[in-house]
């Protein structure tokens, strides 16, 4: 009965058994020679593709923390920079303030100097007209003593002085 309905069915058991031993040999080697040897392929592929994406983000990470640091560098070099900065402005400003005190002590010893000439100056002067009063009072003293004692008046005399004082 199953032989019949096989045949009605158009299936000839002997041909399909046939055909099974040769699609499980068939089977067998493709799956030897060309299914495994091909996903091995496609595994080694797929592996290198996921090793390349990980090297990729790894890479972007260091990428990404290389900028931060450079960014953090840059950062610390403009603050120092800006310190540099303050600090040559504040040494410059310490130099005009010593420019300053020591042109203002120069001038001060100057000043000092020069009063000191002008002392010296006025000195030697009135030393010079001291001397030339001295020798104008003997001058006169001399004339005074030619001329007749009668006509020397004491008027004349504290005249001359004054003048002299003056």
């Amino acid at each position: 009965m199953e032989n019949e309905l096989l045949f009605q069915l158009g299936i000839n058991w002997k041909l399909f058994l046939s055909q099974m031993f040769n699609f499980a040999v068939l089977f067998g080697v493709l799956t030897f020679l060309v299914y495994k040897p091909l996903m091995k392929v496609i595994s080694d592929r797929t592996k290198k593709i996921e090793d390349g994406l990980q090297k990729a983000e790894e890479a972007d990470t260091r990428l990404k923390e290389v900028d931060e640091i450079s960014k953090t560098k840059i950062k610390e070099a403009e603050g120092k920079s800006i310190e540099i900065i303050k600090l040559t402005g504040q040494k410059a400003k310490l130099m005009e303030q010593d420019f300053q005190e020591k042109a203002e002590a120069k001038q001060k010893q100057m000043a000092i100097e020069i009063e000191k000439m002008q002392k010296k100056q006025k000195e030697q002067a009135e030393k010079a007209v001291f001397e030339n009063a001295v020798n104008l009072v003997k001058d006169l003293l001399l004339k005074t003593v030619e001329l007749n004692p009668k006509d020397i008046d004491d008027k004349l005399i504290k005249k001359a002085t004054d003048e002299i004082h003056n």
